[in-house]
Protein backbone atom coordinates (compact mmCIF):
# COMPACT_ATOMS: atom_id res chain seq x y z
CA UNK A 1 0.00 0.00 0.00
CA UNK A 2 1.66 3.33 -1.26
CA UNK A 3 1.32 6.54 0.51
CA UNK A 4 -1.39 7.86 -1.59
CA UNK A 5 -3.71 4.86 -0.97
CA UNK A 6 -3.01 5.12 2.56
CA UNK A 7 -4.39 8.80 2.77
CA UNK A 8 -7.40 8.49 0.93
CA UNK A 9 -8.13 5.85 3.11
CA UNK A 10 -8.49 8.33 6.07
CA UNK A 11 -10.99 10.14 4.11
CA UNK A 12 -13.61 7.40 2.83
CA UNK A 13 -17.15 8.53 3.41
CA UNK A 14 -19.74 6.06 4.83
CA UNK A 15 -21.87 6.54 2.01
CA UNK A 16 -22.92 4.24 -0.24
CA UNK A 17 -21.36 3.87 -4.04
CA UNK A 18 -18.50 2.68 -5.95
CA UNK A 19 -15.07 2.39 -5.92
CA UNK A 20 -12.63 2.10 -8.61
CA UNK A 21 -9.32 0.62 -8.46
CA UNK A 22 -6.04 1.62 -10.82
CA UNK A 23 -2.84 0.23 -11.70
CA UNK A 24 0.14 2.18 -12.00
CA UNK A 25 -0.17 3.18 -15.70
CA UNK A 26 -3.90 4.28 -14.82
CA UNK A 27 -5.96 1.50 -16.17
CA UNK A 28 -8.67 0.08 -14.49
CA UNK A 29 -8.27 -3.35 -12.89
CA UNK A 30 -11.76 -3.56 -10.82
CA UNK A 31 -15.01 -2.17 -9.68
CA UNK A 32 -16.85 -2.36 -6.89
CA UNK A 33 -19.89 -1.49 -5.38
CA UNK A 34 -20.82 -0.79 -1.52
CA UNK A 35 -23.21 0.20 1.02
CA UNK A 36 -20.52 1.71 3.13
CA UNK A 37 -17.94 3.05 1.03
CA UNK A 38 -15.18 3.59 4.12
CA UNK A 39 -15.87 -0.22 5.32
CA UNK A 40 -15.36 -1.67 2.13
CA UNK A 41 -12.68 -0.26 0.65
CA UNK A 42 -10.32 -0.16 3.79
CA UNK A 43 -10.97 -4.42 3.95
CA UNK A 44 -8.36 -4.56 1.04
CA UNK A 45 -5.74 -3.09 2.75
CA UNK A 46 -5.92 -4.05 6.24
CA UNK A 47 -3.61 -7.01 7.20
CA UNK A 48 -4.44 -10.22 7.37
CA UNK A 49 -4.35 -13.60 5.26
CA UNK A 50 -6.12 -12.87 1.66
CA UNK A 51 -7.07 -14.69 -0.73
CA UNK A 52 -4.36 -15.37 -4.31
CA UNK A 53 -6.55 -12.97 -6.41
CA UNK A 54 -7.21 -10.90 -3.61
CA UNK A 55 -3.55 -10.22 -2.97
CA UNK A 56 -2.84 -9.83 -6.21
CA UNK A 57 -4.82 -7.66 -6.88
CA UNK A 58 -4.24 -5.21 -3.90
CA UNK A 59 -0.52 -5.59 -5.06
CA UNK A 60 -1.30 -4.05 -8.58
CA UNK A 61 -3.87 -1.07 -7.41
CA UNK A 62 -1.74 2.29 -7.45
CA UNK A 63 -4.74 4.20 -6.81
CA UNK A 64 -8.71 4.46 -6.12
CA UNK A 65 -11.46 6.82 -6.75
CA UNK A 66 -14.86 6.62 -5.82
CA UNK A 67 -18.46 8.38 -6.94
CA UNK A 68 -20.97 8.99 -4.72
CA UNK A 69 -24.54 7.58 -4.95
CA UNK A 70 -27.85 8.40 -3.57
CA UNK A 71 -28.72 4.94 -3.23
CA UNK A 72 -27.79 1.38 -2.92
CA UNK A 73 -29.35 1.02 -6.35
CA UNK A 74 -27.97 3.36 -7.74
CA UNK A 75 -24.72 2.36 -6.59
CA UNK A 76 -25.72 -1.26 -8.33
CA UNK A 77 -26.36 -0.01 -11.85
CA UNK A 78 -23.69 2.01 -11.91
CA UNK A 79 -21.36 -0.68 -10.87
CA UNK A 80 -22.82 -2.80 -13.79
CA UNK A 81 -22.38 0.26 -16.23
CA UNK A 82 -19.07 0.48 -15.90
CA UNK A 83 -17.78 -3.24 -15.46
CA UNK A 84 -19.44 -3.84 -18.77
CA UNK A 85 -17.86 -0.25 -20.20
CA UNK A 86 -14.27 -0.72 -18.73
CA UNK A 87 -14.40 -4.79 -18.22
CA UNK A 88 -11.07 -4.19 -15.49
CA UNK A 89 -9.28 -7.65 -15.55
CA UNK A 90 -9.83 -8.72 -11.37
CA UNK A 91 -13.99 -8.32 -11.73
CA UNK A 92 -16.23 -11.32 -12.79
CA UNK A 93 -16.21 -10.82 -16.30
CA UNK A 94 -18.90 -13.35 -18.12
CA UNK A 95 -17.58 -14.24 -22.06
CA UNK A 96 -20.42 -13.13 -24.27
CA UNK A 97 -22.25 -15.92 -25.52
CA UNK A 98 -24.72 -16.15 -27.87
CA UNK A 99 -28.45 -15.27 -26.28
CA UNK A 100 -30.63 -18.04 -25.38
CA UNK A 101 -33.96 -18.10 -27.79
CA UNK A 102 -37.33 -17.27 -26.21
CA UNK A 103 -41.14 -17.45 -28.42
CA UNK A 104 -42.25 -14.70 -28.44
CA UNK A 105 -46.19 -14.09 -28.61
CA UNK A 106 -47.54 -10.21 -29.11
CA UNK A 107 -51.28 -10.90 -27.92
CA UNK A 108 -51.46 -6.79 -28.93
CA UNK A 109 -52.14 -7.58 -32.14
CA UNK A 110 -54.88 -9.38 -33.43
CA UNK A 111 -53.60 -12.22 -35.05
CA UNK A 112 -50.33 -12.80 -33.53
CA UNK A 113 -47.77 -15.37 -35.09
CA UNK A 114 -45.48 -17.34 -33.20
CA UNK A 115 -41.60 -15.49 -33.15
CA UNK A 116 -38.18 -17.17 -32.10
CA UNK A 117 -36.33 -14.60 -31.20
CA UNK A 118 -32.56 -13.82 -28.60
CA UNK A 119 -33.74 -9.94 -28.16
CA UNK A 120 -36.27 -9.13 -25.37
CA UNK A 121 -38.12 -6.18 -25.61
CA UNK A 122 -40.09 -3.91 -23.54
CA UNK A 123 -42.76 -3.98 -26.27
CA UNK A 124 -45.64 -5.78 -24.01
CA UNK A 125 -45.61 -9.03 -25.45
CA UNK A 126 -45.45 -11.98 -24.01
CA UNK A 127 -41.93 -14.10 -23.96
CA UNK A 128 -41.47 -17.45 -23.10
CA UNK A 129 -38.00 -19.10 -22.12
CA UNK A 130 -35.16 -19.38 -22.22
CA UNK A 131 -34.87 -22.74 -23.74
CA UNK A 132 -31.57 -24.56 -23.67
CA UNK A 133 -30.78 -27.91 -21.81
CA UNK A 134 -31.92 -29.93 -25.04
CA UNK A 135 -34.75 -28.15 -25.63
CA UNK A 136 -35.05 -26.81 -28.93
CA UNK A 137 -36.95 -23.72 -29.56
CA UNK A 138 -37.62 -24.86 -33.07
CA UNK A 139 -38.59 -28.20 -32.18
CA UNK A 140 -41.32 -26.01 -29.98
CA UNK A 141 -42.72 -24.35 -32.63
CA UNK A 142 -42.99 -27.57 -34.98
CA UNK A 143 -45.19 -29.11 -32.01
CA UNK A 144 -47.18 -26.40 -30.99
CA UNK A 145 -48.12 -25.91 -35.34
CA UNK A 146 -48.68 -29.62 -35.32
CA UNK A 147 -50.91 -29.37 -32.50
CA UNK A 148 -52.91 -25.94 -33.04
CA UNK A 149 -53.80 -24.08 -36.11
CA UNK A 150 -51.52 -20.83 -35.60
CA UNK A 151 -49.49 -18.97 -38.29
CA UNK A 152 -45.92 -18.89 -38.36
CA UNK A 153 -45.56 -16.64 -41.13
CA UNK A 154 -44.34 -13.16 -40.91
CA UNK A 155 -47.37 -11.17 -42.60
CA UNK A 156 -48.64 -8.20 -40.96
CA UNK A 157 -52.15 -8.90 -40.83
CA UNK A 158 -52.94 -5.66 -38.79
CA UNK A 159 -53.69 -3.88 -42.12
CA UNK A 160 -56.29 -4.54 -44.76
CA UNK A 161 -55.67 -8.00 -46.19
CA UNK A 162 -56.01 -7.94 -50.30
CA UNK A 163 -59.24 -8.94 -51.62
CA UNK A 164 -56.98 -11.47 -53.99
CA UNK A 165 -55.18 -13.21 -51.77
CA UNK A 166 -55.34 -16.98 -51.38
CA UNK A 167 -54.40 -19.39 -48.49
CA UNK A 168 -51.18 -21.02 -48.24
CA UNK A 169 -50.72 -24.56 -47.62
CA UNK A 170 -50.86 -24.70 -43.71
CA UNK A 171 -54.31 -24.16 -44.01
CA UNK A 172 -55.13 -26.77 -46.46
CA UNK A 173 -53.05 -29.24 -44.14
CA UNK A 174 -54.82 -28.03 -41.25
CA UNK A 175 -51.59 -25.94 -39.44
CA UNK A 176 -53.38 -22.71 -39.79
CA UNK A 177 -56.89 -20.88 -39.87
CA UNK A 178 -55.56 -18.29 -42.72
CA UNK A 179 -56.48 -14.88 -40.90
CA UNK A 180 -54.64 -13.67 -43.85
CA UNK A 181 -57.78 -14.15 -45.94
CA UNK A 182 -60.17 -13.55 -43.10
CA UNK A 183 -61.09 -16.86 -42.28
CA UNK A 184 -60.60 -16.89 -38.49
CA UNK A 185 -61.90 -14.41 -36.36
CA UNK A 186 -59.23 -12.41 -33.95
CA UNK A 187 -61.36 -13.80 -30.75
CA UNK A 188 -61.37 -17.08 -31.92
CA UNK A 189 -57.92 -16.91 -32.90
CA UNK A 190 -56.72 -15.73 -29.54
CA UNK A 191 -58.58 -18.29 -28.03
CA UNK A 192 -56.14 -21.17 -29.60
CA UNK A 193 -53.13 -18.65 -28.78
CA UNK A 194 -54.19 -18.93 -24.98
CA UNK A 195 -53.91 -22.68 -25.32
CA UNK A 196 -50.71 -22.15 -27.40
CA UNK A 197 -49.49 -20.17 -24.07
CA UNK A 198 -50.86 -22.81 -21.39
CA UNK A 199 -48.28 -25.14 -23.01
CA UNK A 200 -45.41 -22.71 -22.89
CA UNK A 201 -46.34 -22.08 -19.01
CA UNK A 202 -46.17 -25.93 -18.29
CA UNK A 203 -49.13 -27.49 -18.77
CA UNK A 204 -49.21 -30.13 -21.33
CA UNK A 205 -52.18 -32.68 -21.01
CA UNK A 206 -54.06 -30.63 -23.33
CA UNK A 207 -51.33 -30.85 -26.27
CA UNK A 208 -50.73 -34.35 -25.59
CA UNK A 209 -54.89 -35.56 -25.66
CA UNK A 210 -54.45 -33.25 -29.51
CA UNK A 211 -51.70 -34.95 -30.79
CA UNK A 212 -52.44 -38.20 -29.95
CA UNK A 213 -56.16 -37.73 -31.51
CA UNK A 214 -54.43 -36.46 -34.78
CA UNK A 215 -52.33 -39.50 -35.09
CA UNK A 216 -55.13 -41.99 -34.31
CA UNK A 217 -57.25 -40.17 -36.62
CA UNK A 218 -54.21 -39.63 -39.65
CA UNK A 219 -53.84 -43.47 -39.41
CA UNK A 220 -57.31 -44.36 -39.63
CA UNK A 221 -57.48 -42.48 -43.57
CA UNK A 222 -54.25 -44.36 -43.45
CA UNK A 223 -52.74 -40.98 -44.07
CA UNK A 224 -49.28 -42.40 -42.18
CA UNK A 225 -46.93 -39.26 -43.43
CA UNK A 226 -49.45 -37.27 -41.43
CA UNK A 227 -49.13 -39.91 -38.33
CA UNK A 228 -45.54 -40.04 -38.15
CA UNK A 229 -45.60 -36.40 -37.56
CA UNK A 230 -47.54 -36.54 -34.90
CA UNK A 231 -45.38 -39.06 -33.27
CA UNK A 232 -42.42 -37.61 -33.80
CA UNK A 233 -44.10 -33.98 -32.11
CA UNK A 234 -45.02 -36.73 -29.26
CA UNK A 235 -41.25 -37.95 -29.02
CA UNK A 236 -40.43 -34.08 -28.54
CA UNK A 237 -42.85 -33.65 -25.63
CA UNK A 238 -42.33 -36.62 -23.81
CA UNK A 239 -38.46 -35.24 -24.05
CA UNK A 240 -40.09 -32.17 -22.68
CA UNK A 241 -42.44 -33.93 -19.89
CA UNK A 242 -39.43 -36.04 -18.58
CA UNK A 243 -38.19 -32.40 -17.17
CA UNK A 244 -40.73 -31.98 -14.99
CA UNK A 245 -39.30 -31.54 -11.64
CA UNK A 246 -41.75 -33.15 -8.97
CA UNK A 247 -43.56 -31.13 -6.37
CA UNK A 248 -43.35 -27.63 -8.38
CA UNK A 249 -46.38 -26.21 -9.74
CA UNK A 250 -46.48 -26.15 -13.32
CA UNK A 251 -45.98 -22.71 -14.07
CA UNK A 252 -43.13 -22.14 -11.95
CA UNK A 253 -40.15 -20.45 -13.16
CA UNK A 254 -36.86 -20.04 -10.78
CA UNK A 255 -32.89 -20.15 -11.48
CA UNK A 256 -31.27 -21.94 -8.04
CA UNK A 257 -27.90 -19.77 -8.11
CA UNK A 258 -24.64 -21.51 -6.37
CA UNK A 259 -21.09 -20.32 -5.21
CA UNK A 260 -17.90 -22.72 -5.08
CA UNK A 261 -14.39 -21.57 -5.05
CA UNK A 262 -11.23 -22.88 -3.83
CA UNK A 263 -9.59 -19.76 -3.20
CA UNK A 264 -7.98 -19.56 -6.99
CA UNK A 265 -10.50 -20.71 -9.10
CA UNK A 266 -14.28 -20.03 -8.79
CA UNK A 267 -17.15 -21.03 -10.41
CA UNK A 268 -20.87 -19.51 -9.94
CA UNK A 269 -23.61 -22.75 -11.53
CA UNK A 270 -27.15 -21.66 -12.51
CA UNK A 271 -29.97 -24.31 -12.59
CA UNK A 272 -32.99 -23.16 -14.48
CA UNK A 273 -36.31 -24.61 -14.10
CA UNK A 274 -39.24 -22.86 -16.96
CA UNK A 275 -42.86 -24.30 -16.53
CA UNK A 276 -41.57 -26.32 -14.14
CA UNK A 277 -39.37 -28.33 -16.09
CA UNK A 278 -35.80 -28.29 -15.17
CA UNK A 279 -33.76 -27.24 -18.56
CA UNK A 280 -30.31 -27.31 -17.36
CA UNK A 281 -27.70 -26.11 -15.51
CA UNK A 282 -24.79 -23.94 -16.62
CA UNK A 283 -21.41 -23.37 -15.29
CA UNK A 284 -19.51 -20.01 -15.34
CA UNK A 285 -16.03 -19.83 -14.57
CA UNK A 286 -15.41 -16.17 -13.33
CA UNK A 287 -12.81 -14.10 -12.88
CA UNK A 288 -12.88 -12.56 -9.57
CA UNK A 289 -10.73 -11.35 -6.25
CA UNK A 290 -12.51 -14.42 -4.46
CA UNK A 291 -15.31 -12.56 -3.21
CA UNK A 292 -17.56 -14.22 -0.38
CA UNK A 293 -20.86 -15.76 -1.67
CA UNK A 294 -22.42 -12.33 -0.77
CA UNK A 295 -20.33 -10.11 -3.11
CA UNK A 296 -19.69 -12.89 -5.73
CA UNK A 297 -23.30 -13.13 -6.50
CA UNK A 298 -24.76 -9.53 -6.27
CA UNK A 299 -21.87 -8.79 -8.98
CA UNK A 300 -23.41 -11.74 -10.77
CA UNK A 301 -26.21 -11.15 -10.98
CA UNK A 302 -26.55 -7.87 -13.39
CA UNK A 303 -24.06 -8.74 -15.59
CA UNK A 304 -26.39 -12.26 -16.12
CA UNK A 305 -29.41 -11.03 -16.42
CA UNK A 306 -28.41 -8.56 -18.69
CA UNK A 307 -30.01 -9.26 -21.74
CA UNK A 308 -32.18 -11.94 -20.58
CA UNK A 309 -35.46 -12.38 -18.84
CA UNK A 310 -34.98 -12.80 -14.94
CA UNK A 311 -37.72 -15.56 -13.84
CA UNK A 312 -39.81 -15.24 -11.26
CA UNK A 313 -37.92 -16.19 -8.11
CA UNK A 314 -33.99 -16.02 -8.14
CA UNK A 315 -33.00 -19.03 -5.27
CA UNK A 316 -29.74 -18.22 -3.53
CA UNK A 317 -27.66 -19.75 -1.07
CA UNK A 318 -26.96 -17.04 1.16
CA UNK A 319 -28.70 -13.31 0.78
CA UNK A 320 -26.50 -10.62 -0.50
CA UNK A 321 -26.10 -7.74 1.10
CA UNK A 322 -27.52 -5.56 -1.55
CA UNK A 323 -30.52 -8.00 -1.73
CA UNK A 324 -33.12 -5.52 -1.51
CA UNK A 325 -31.37 -3.21 -3.99
CA UNK A 326 -30.81 -5.88 -6.47
CA UNK A 327 -34.89 -7.33 -6.38
CA UNK A 328 -35.14 -3.74 -7.24
CA UNK A 329 -33.01 -3.14 -10.16
CA UNK A 330 -34.54 -6.96 -11.96
CA UNK A 331 -37.37 -5.60 -11.51
CA UNK A 332 -36.70 -1.75 -12.74
CA UNK A 333 -34.78 -2.91 -15.37
CA UNK A 334 -37.57 -5.71 -16.65
CA UNK A 335 -40.62 -3.59 -15.88
CA UNK A 336 -43.27 -5.37 -18.29
CA UNK A 337 -41.88 -8.80 -18.14
CA UNK A 338 -43.27 -9.77 -14.42
CA UNK A 339 -41.60 -8.89 -11.14
CA UNK A 340 -38.81 -11.22 -9.46
CA UNK A 341 -37.99 -12.28 -6.06
CA UNK A 342 -34.98 -13.97 -4.59
CA UNK A 343 -35.31 -16.31 -1.66
CA UNK A 344 -33.09 -18.25 0.20
CA UNK A 345 -35.14 -21.48 0.84
CA UNK A 346 -34.81 -23.66 3.94
CA UNK A 347 -36.47 -26.55 2.98
CA UNK A 348 -38.68 -28.66 0.45
CA UNK A 349 -38.20 -29.40 -3.28
CA UNK A 350 -36.69 -25.33 -3.89
CA UNK A 351 -33.80 -26.40 -1.55
CA UNK A 352 -33.46 -29.28 -3.02
CA UNK A 353 -32.74 -27.38 -6.26
CA UNK A 354 -30.51 -25.01 -4.87
CA UNK A 355 -28.58 -28.13 -3.72
CA UNK A 356 -28.11 -29.89 -6.74
CA UNK A 357 -27.48 -26.23 -8.41
CA UNK A 358 -24.01 -26.46 -5.58
CA UNK A 359 -23.43 -30.02 -6.49
CA UNK A 360 -22.64 -29.04 -9.97
CA UNK A 361 -20.79 -26.05 -9.22
CA UNK A 362 -17.97 -28.35 -6.85
CA UNK A 363 -18.05 -30.65 -9.31
CA UNK A 364 -17.29 -28.61 -12.29
CA UNK A 365 -14.67 -26.91 -10.27
CA UNK A 366 -13.02 -30.40 -9.06
CA UNK A 367 -12.89 -31.36 -12.79
CA UNK A 368 -12.46 -28.32 -14.38
CA UNK A 369 -9.74 -26.86 -12.47
CA UNK A 370 -6.76 -28.16 -15.29
CA UNK A 371 -9.28 -26.43 -18.10
CA UNK A 372 -10.18 -23.40 -16.47
CA UNK A 373 -6.74 -22.55 -15.32
CA UNK A 374 -5.29 -23.11 -19.14
CA UNK A 375 -7.87 -21.31 -20.46
CA UNK A 376 -6.96 -18.45 -18.07
CA UNK A 377 -3.21 -18.81 -18.90
CA UNK A 378 -4.42 -18.39 -22.57
CA UNK A 379 -6.42 -15.25 -22.01
CA UNK A 380 -5.28 -13.10 -18.71
CA UNK A 381 -2.51 -14.90 -18.45
CA UNK A 382 -0.90 -14.44 -22.08
CA UNK A 383 -2.02 -10.78 -21.72
CA UNK A 384 0.50 -10.53 -19.03
CA UNK A 385 3.36 -12.45 -20.34
CA UNK A 386 2.98 -9.87 -23.44
CA UNK A 387 3.12 -6.86 -21.15
CA UNK A 388 5.99 -8.21 -19.35
CA UNK A 389 7.66 -9.94 -22.42
CA UNK A 390 7.31 -6.71 -24.93
CA UNK A 391 7.71 -4.15 -21.86
CA UNK A 392 4.79 -2.88 -22.49
CA UNK A 393 3.28 0.34 -20.46
CA UNK A 394 -0.03 -1.53 -19.38
CA UNK A 395 -1.78 -4.67 -19.85
CA UNK A 396 -2.95 -5.09 -23.39
CA UNK A 397 -6.31 -5.48 -22.30
CA UNK A 398 -8.11 -4.66 -25.61
CA UNK A 399 -6.08 -5.42 -28.40
CA UNK A 400 -6.98 -4.26 -32.10
CA UNK A 401 -5.59 -5.70 -35.26
CA UNK A 402 -5.74 -4.78 -38.60
CA UNK A 403 -5.18 -6.28 -41.48
CA UNK A 404 -5.20 -5.26 -45.57
CA UNK A 405 -6.94 -7.58 -48.26
CA UNK A 406 -6.69 -7.26 -52.06
CA UNK A 407 -5.93 -9.30 -55.14
CA UNK A 408 -3.67 -6.97 -57.54
CA UNK A 409 -5.13 -3.32 -55.97
CA UNK A 410 -8.80 -4.56 -57.17
CA UNK A 411 -11.54 -4.24 -54.30
CA UNK A 412 -9.12 -3.31 -51.42
CA UNK A 413 -10.56 -3.80 -48.04
CA UNK A 414 -9.50 -3.97 -44.56
CA UNK A 415 -10.28 -5.92 -40.82
CA UNK A 416 -10.00 -4.46 -37.54
CA UNK A 417 -10.63 -7.30 -35.06
CA UNK A 418 -10.94 -6.96 -31.22
CA UNK A 419 -9.87 -8.68 -28.20
CA UNK A 420 -10.82 -8.31 -24.91
CA UNK A 421 -9.14 -9.73 -22.15
CA UNK A 422 -7.51 -12.30 -24.57
CA UNK A 423 -10.61 -13.34 -26.20
CA UNK A 424 -12.08 -12.64 -29.32
CA UNK A 425 -14.75 -9.88 -29.15
CA UNK A 426 -16.53 -10.47 -32.24
CA UNK A 427 -19.56 -8.02 -31.51
CA UNK A 428 -16.84 -5.43 -31.75
CA UNK A 429 -15.03 -6.29 -35.21
CA UNK A 430 -15.36 -3.32 -38.26
CA UNK A 431 -14.58 -3.47 -41.74
CA UNK A 432 -13.28 -0.87 -43.80
CA UNK A 433 -13.29 -0.37 -47.74
CA UNK A 434 -10.21 1.63 -48.97
CA UNK A 435 -11.13 4.78 -50.58
CA UNK A 436 -8.48 7.47 -51.35
CA UNK A 437 -5.21 4.38 -52.36
CA UNK A 438 -5.28 3.75 -55.77
CA UNK A 439 -3.31 -0.03 -57.02
CA UNK A 440 -1.88 -2.51 -54.41
CA UNK A 441 -0.15 -0.16 -51.82
CA UNK A 442 -0.80 -2.01 -48.42
CA UNK A 443 1.63 0.90 -46.65
CA UNK A 444 -0.92 3.55 -47.51
CA UNK A 445 -4.16 1.65 -47.00
CA UNK A 446 -2.93 1.11 -43.41
CA UNK A 447 -2.02 4.59 -42.79
CA UNK A 448 -5.56 5.63 -44.39
CA UNK A 449 -7.77 2.80 -42.07
CA UNK A 450 -5.73 3.57 -38.81
CA UNK A 451 -6.51 7.50 -39.60
CA UNK A 452 -10.21 6.83 -40.18
CA UNK A 453 -10.55 4.65 -37.18
CA UNK A 454 -8.45 6.64 -35.05
CA UNK A 455 -10.11 10.05 -35.82
CA UNK A 456 -13.67 8.10 -35.12
CA UNK A 457 -12.31 7.85 -31.60
CA UNK A 458 -11.54 11.39 -31.42
CA UNK A 459 -14.71 12.60 -32.61
CA UNK A 460 -16.84 10.45 -30.41
CA UNK A 461 -18.32 7.70 -32.19
CA UNK A 462 -19.94 5.48 -29.82
CA UNK A 463 -18.54 2.33 -31.79
CA UNK A 464 -15.00 2.95 -31.82
CA UNK A 465 -15.23 4.64 -28.32
CA UNK A 466 -13.05 2.37 -26.60
CA UNK A 467 -9.41 3.19 -26.98
CA UNK A 468 -6.80 0.09 -27.56
CA UNK A 469 -4.53 -0.62 -24.99
CA UNK A 470 -2.56 -2.16 -28.02
CA UNK A 471 -2.70 -1.49 -31.27
CA UNK A 472 -1.23 -4.95 -33.79
CA UNK A 473 -0.47 -4.40 -37.49
CA UNK A 474 -0.07 -7.68 -40.19
CA UNK A 475 3.52 -7.28 -41.23
CA UNK A 476 6.60 -6.00 -40.79
CA UNK A 477 8.89 -2.93 -40.13
CA UNK A 478 7.34 -1.38 -43.11
CA UNK A 479 3.56 -1.54 -42.31
CA UNK A 480 4.38 -0.50 -38.92
CA UNK A 481 6.12 2.51 -39.89
CA UNK A 482 3.45 3.91 -41.90
CA UNK A 483 0.44 2.94 -39.28
CA UNK A 484 2.57 4.70 -36.64
CA UNK A 485 3.43 7.38 -38.92
CA UNK A 486 -0.89 7.87 -39.01
CA UNK A 487 -1.19 7.89 -35.34
CA UNK A 488 1.21 9.77 -34.31
CA UNK A 489 -0.03 12.43 -37.53
CA UNK A 490 -3.24 13.15 -34.90
CA UNK A 491 -1.31 13.58 -31.62
CA UNK A 492 -2.41 9.83 -30.34
CA UNK A 493 0.31 7.46 -28.65
CA UNK A 494 -1.03 4.30 -28.30
CA UNK A 495 0.88 1.18 -27.70
CA UNK A 496 2.04 -0.27 -31.20
CA UNK A 497 3.50 -3.20 -33.03
CA UNK A 498 3.51 -5.34 -35.61
CA UNK A 499 3.68 -8.96 -36.14
CA UNK A 500 5.80 -10.66 -39.37
CA UNK A 501 4.22 -14.03 -40.74
CA UNK A 502 7.52 -15.70 -42.39
CA UNK A 503 9.46 -15.63 -38.68
CA UNK A 504 6.79 -14.73 -36.45
CA UNK A 505 8.69 -11.47 -35.48
CA UNK A 506 7.68 -8.78 -33.07
CA UNK A 507 8.73 -5.13 -34.21
CA UNK A 508 8.43 -2.27 -32.35
CA UNK A 509 8.28 1.52 -33.13
CA UNK A 510 12.01 2.87 -32.74
CA UNK A 511 13.76 -0.59 -32.97
CA UNK A 512 15.55 -1.26 -35.81
CA UNK A 513 15.39 -5.75 -34.73
CA UNK A 514 12.48 -7.49 -34.02
CA UNK A 515 11.47 -9.11 -30.61
CA UNK A 516 11.53 -12.90 -30.88
CA UNK A 517 9.10 -14.51 -28.24
CA UNK A 518 9.04 -17.79 -27.40
CA UNK A 519 7.15 -19.91 -30.44
CA UNK A 520 6.08 -22.44 -27.42
CA UNK A 521 5.02 -19.09 -25.24
CA UNK A 522 1.48 -18.29 -25.13
CA UNK A 523 1.99 -14.38 -25.51
CA UNK A 524 2.71 -15.25 -29.08
CA UNK A 525 0.04 -17.68 -29.40
CA UNK A 526 -2.49 -14.59 -28.46
CA UNK A 527 -0.95 -12.23 -31.40
CA UNK A 528 -0.89 -15.29 -33.67
CA UNK A 529 -4.38 -15.74 -32.65
CA UNK A 530 -5.28 -12.17 -33.11
CA UNK A 531 -3.18 -11.55 -36.53
CA UNK A 532 -5.00 -15.18 -38.26
CA UNK A 533 -8.73 -13.35 -36.97
CA UNK A 534 -7.04 -10.31 -38.87
CA UNK A 535 -6.59 -11.82 -41.95
CA UNK A 536 -9.91 -14.49 -41.64
CA UNK A 537 -11.97 -10.99 -41.28
CA UNK A 538 -10.19 -9.30 -43.98
CA UNK A 539 -10.42 -12.38 -46.75
CA UNK A 540 -13.88 -12.84 -46.29
CA UNK A 541 -14.96 -9.06 -46.86
CA UNK A 542 -12.82 -9.06 -49.18
CA UNK A 543 -14.65 -12.64 -51.51
CA UNK A 544 -18.02 -11.10 -50.90
CA UNK A 545 -17.23 -7.94 -52.16
CA UNK A 546 -15.81 -9.89 -55.43
CA UNK A 547 -18.26 -12.11 -55.44
CA UNK A 548 -20.97 -8.79 -55.67
CA UNK A 549 -18.66 -7.45 -58.24
CA UNK A 550 -18.67 -10.85 -60.52
CA UNK A 551 -22.20 -11.16 -59.91
CA UNK A 552 -23.41 -7.43 -61.02
CA UNK A 553 -20.78 -8.20 -64.66
CA UNK A 554 -22.84 -11.17 -65.49
CA UNK A 555 -25.85 -9.12 -65.37
CA UNK A 556 -27.46 -11.13 -61.94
Amino acid sequence: MNDLIREKLQTLPENSGVYIMYDKDGAIIYVGKAVVLKNRVRQYFHAGVKAEKVRRMVEAAADFNYILTPTELDALALESNLIKKHRPKFNILLKDDKARPYIKIDFKRNFPNLEITRRLKKDGARYFGPFFGGINAKDLVELIKAAYPVRTCKLDLDKKAPKNRRECLNYHMGYCLAPCTGKAAPDGYRAVLERVAAFLNGKDKDIEEVLRGKMAAAAAREEFETALVCRDRLAVLEKLKSKTVAALPKNIDLDALAYATDDSYSVISVLSVRGGKMMGCENFPIIDASLTVYQALSAFIPQYYAGRKPPAEILLPQEPEESGALAEWLNQTYAGFGRTELAVPKAGVKRRLLETADENARDFLVKSVDDIKRKQDFTLGAVDKLQRELGLRRAPLRIECYDISNISGTDQVASMVVFVNGSASKKEYRRFKIRTVEGSDDFASMKEVLSRRLLRDKSGDERFALPPDLLVIDGGKGQLSSAFAAMRTLGLDYEMISLAKREEEVFLPGESDPRILSKRGNALKLLQRVRDEAHRFAITYHRKLRTKRFEKGLGK
